[in-house]
């Protein structure tokens, strides 16, 4: 299929489109609310088609990547779900490095966040991807049921999931014990959320668009925050300016980006909403912050 971009798609279209991605509407509302853009012999199902992730655009880094060494661990989580599997990509030497906990969006752990992990490995960082479905069977290779299944979980339960996969991750021998975290969408809100558990413990933290903590969590962080924001995303980038000013209260380093023109979900090279300007420009910044709070 060939790759659209978000520009031939209209806003309300786009915004639509991520009411039913996160779980505001129905896959019914959302074809209801789409007919009206149905035009030229294309269908509303055929919108949703276009609109829908196609994972064989995200692979940046090959999984059989000689640069890498990639395998699955299950990580203890008693205060949790029990447990958490999840995907550790390394550099493939055997030097001690800084370790990234990489938390996806809110369909488990799709093969663009695998691929994010590589590309942090290639980065000469270590990765491990957990995945909260685990209880549930793990990701079904299929999004829509991904987000079914991730609708069963209990919130709590999921986020002492996350906690223990960081831990373990920070005391693994082969990492200099310097953990930072990234995640998108549900994710992002997951690393304001450690930031906020963890205090010191956690060395940086990169959210992509995620919900922002209450100003009484926000008090409690001390990792450096970077966080990456697209304008057209105004139900969570409003949220910024509270977020900024209780992490200047808090005299937490931080930075906020907000990229022009970009919707919710553009660094995901996957769907229309990718913005490849915005994406490259905060991969980069991410990969700046790492380097530069992990590696001192």
């Amino acid at each position: 299929m060939e790759r659209k971009k978000a520009s031939d798609f209209p806003q309300e279209l786009l915004n639509l489109f991520d009411g039913y991605v996160h779980g505001g509407i129905s896959r019914r509302q959302f074809l209801n609310g789409a007919q009206k853009f149905a035009v030229g012999g294309v269908t509303a199902a055929a919108l949703l088609q276009m609109l829908k992730p196609n994972y064989a655009w995200s692979i940046q880094v090959p999984p059989d990547d000689k640069r890498i060494r990639a395998e699955t661990q299950t990580v203890p989580s008693p205060h949790g779900n029990g447990s958490i599997k999840g995907y550790l990509v390394r550099p493939a030497d055997e030097a001690k490095l800084p370790a990234v906990l990489v938390i996806h969006e809110n369909r488990g752990l799709n093969p663009y966040i695998e691929d994010v992990a590589r590309r942090l490995a290639v980065a000469d960082l270590i990765a491990f991807a957990p995945d909260s479905l685990t209880s549930l069977g793990g990701y079904p290779g299929d999004d829509e049921k991904g987000l079914s299944l991730f609708q069963q979980l209990d919130r709590g339960k999921m986020t002492e999931d996350f906690l223990a996969a960081a831990r373990w991750l920070q005391s693994r021998p082969d990492t200099t014990g310097k953990l930072g975290a990234v995640g998108f969408c549900f994710g992002g809100g997951v690393v304001n959320q450690l930031a906020v558990r963890m205090g010191t413990d956690l060395a940086a933290g990169v959210p992509f668009y995620g919900a922002q903590p209450s100003a009484t969590d926000a008090a409690k962080i001390r990792a450096p925050i970077n966080a990456q924001y697209g304008e057209q995303d105004t139900r969570i980038t409003d949220g910024w300016p509270a977020f900024e000013a209780a992490l200047t209260e808090a005299k937490v380093p931080h930075e906020g980006h907000v990229y022009k023109g970009a919707n919710h979900g553009f660094h995901n090279d996957t769907t229309p909403r990718y913005d490849e300007a915005a994406a490259k420009e905060a991969w980069q910044r991410t990969l700046d912050w790492f380097n530069k709070y992990l590696r001192a």
